[in-house]
């Protein structure tokens, strides 16, 4: 991993978000479970070497995609690191098995590609965040425990390219509703503002400071909204909101 990587540019993630709990470890205190996936044997266990030197519990590695799935079904990880560039089976429909076999893993890929077209195709794989190899050390071991909470993470520049996808996907027609089809969930009124927020790109931090409630009131609404309304993650929660217009209001 390099180390100045991103000078001068925004951090990955959600800026100025607080931390919770110390790094590799959630907010209970327990090693972050993480599995590595990369096909280059050195690559694969320096990043494997940096999470555990971290504190991070890395509870197996693979090389290609079918071992992947293999080890990862074992092993159980909370967040799989993943390239998308392998044999066997490409990252893409490894990831796709993976989550959805698990709704709850969070997957953060680890490529060396920067293109549009690979970063777009792994979040509608089940991925919740995209950092790039020229990451340095520290930007991965804060982009890891940031996805094991189920923040999105994305190399700066990246985010604003998965949002305007969403703006595009939104915009086109939804099919009517069936009949028999059952209504959307109710939310409270604070959850739907704390969903328009999220809509809108800001942090937890930054919504907490706004509707002057504290941090972990604002995680707790989103896990309710995200419970409510069957999602896994806030990217797909940016996605929902945006589908509704909720960040233009």
């Amino acid at each position: 991993m390099t180390d100045n990587v991103l000078d001068g540019q925004e951090r990955s993630g959600v800026d100025g978000e607080e931390r919770s709990g110390v790094d590799g470890e959630d907010r209970s205190g327990d090693p972050i479970k993480v599995m590595v996936v990369d096909d280059h044997p050195m690559w694969r266990d320096a990043v494997a070497r940096d999470l555990a030197e971290s504190g991070f519990d890395v509870v197996a590695t693979a090389g290609d995609g079918d071992q992947a799935v293999r080890r990862a079904k074992a092993a159980a990880p909370d967040v799989l690191v993943l390239d998308l560039n392998l044999p066997a089976k490409p990252g893409v429909q490894v990831c796709k098995e993976l989550v959805g076999a698990n709704p709850a893993l969070r997957v953060l890929v680890l490529s060396a590609s920067g293109e549009h077209a690979d970063v777009l195709e792994a979040v509608k794989s089940g991925a919740t965040g995209y950092l790039l190899k020229s990451a340095s050390t520290e930007e991965l071991i804060d982009a890891v425990r940031r996805t094991a909470v189920g923040d999105p993470v994305f190399t700066p520049g990246l985010a604003g390219l998965v949002l305007g996808e969403y703006r595009r996907l939104a915009s086109e027609p939804v099919p009517a509703a069936g009949a028999d089809e059952p209504k959307a969930p109710q939310l409270t009124d604070r959850e739907t503002e704390v969903l328009r927020l999220v809509a809108k790109g800001l942090s937890y931090k930054q919504i907490a400071e706004r509707l002057v409630i504290s941090h972990r009131t604002v995680q707790n609404h989103v896990q309710n909204t995200l419970g409510k309304l069957q999602l896994h993650n806030r990217v797909e929660l940016v996605r929902y909101a945006i589908e509704r217009g909720l960040d233009d209001e």
